[in-house]
């Protein structure tokens, strides 16, 4: 990232969308956090496995089958709603989607996790 680039807000609605309720906490999935941060799908779960220690359960989980039947029926249309998902997503609560900021290397992640008031 050049000293010149700006990194857009995302919109709060965007944000608002991807959040969805499993086992009583609220959660984003995989598929939106990598959109948000920037990468792939595949980097992302690639980083958290290399950084498993980071992301205990209560971080982080898959969904079990029974969650991600209800997570698709969601959705009018059944083909539509796989999207290219060939395995249950990865469900991250606040505490895991901020440690993503750490172990992600995209220009949104690295921004995200400087402290305030840093250019």
């Amino acid at each position: 990232m050049t000293k010149n680039s700006k990194i857009s807000s995302i919109p709060a609605e965007r944000i608002e969308k991807a959040i969805y309720l499993f086992r009583g906490q609220k959660v984003m999935l995989d598929r939106d956090l990598a959109s948000l941060y920037g990468v792939e799908t595949k980097a992302l779960k690639q980083a958290v496995k290399r950084n498993a220690k980071r992301f205990p359960d209560d971080f982080a989980f898959v969904l079990d089958r029974e969650e991600f039947a209800n997570w698709r029926s969601q959705f009018v249309t059944s083909k539509a709603d796989r999207m290219g998902l060939r395995y249950p997503p990865m469900a991250f609560t606040e505490q895991g989607v901020a440690m993503l900021s750490s172990v992600l290397n995209s220009d949104r992640a690295i921004y995200r996790t400087k402290p305030r008031g840093q250019k």
